[in-house]
């Protein structure tokens, strides 16, 4: 299985928060092989300046230590399918454009996209058929 994650899985699994079990559990599901786990660099530019933020940076980078550790590769480019996703995913839904940006990114690799963020991406799972992940 393929995963993209969202800004807000890092969060959460770094904070402890509701929903860390499950994502412990696709980490090692990542390092035993049986899934490939991805996220954009425009998340984890998210997940950086929300513990810059809080944490200091110091700390943030501590952290962003540990997240380049985990068994998961970074995308770093928008091509043309992340790009034209983007847009379209941004235009049509109102979300914001890390959302926009982390969806187009499963899109163009035909992977569940790891959130905990129903509130923005409910009415695209319903209208759409892409593959969510939720882990709370």
């Amino acid at each position: 299985m393929i995963y993209i994650l969202d800004a807000c899985v890092l969060l959460a699994y770094y904070k402890g928060e509701k929903g860390s079990d499950k994502i412990k559990a696709l980490i090692n599901e990542a390092l035993t092989k049986q899934s490939v786990i991805y996220i954009h660099s425009i998340n984890l530019i998210e997940v950086y300046y929300h513990f810059l933020r809080i944490l200091g940076k110091d700390k943030a980078d501590i952290i962003l230590e540990e997240i380049y550790k985990l068994p998961m590769t970074t995308v770093d480019s928008i091509d043309t399918v992340i790009f034209s996703e983007t847009s379209r995913l941004k235009a049509q839904y109102a979300i914001p454009l890390g959302d926009a940006i982390g969806l187009a990114t499963a899109i163009k690799l035909n992977g569940a996209f790891v959130t905990a963020d129903y509130s923005d991406f409910k009415i695209i799972e319903k209208t759409e058929s892409r593959s969510f992940f939720w882990f709370r």
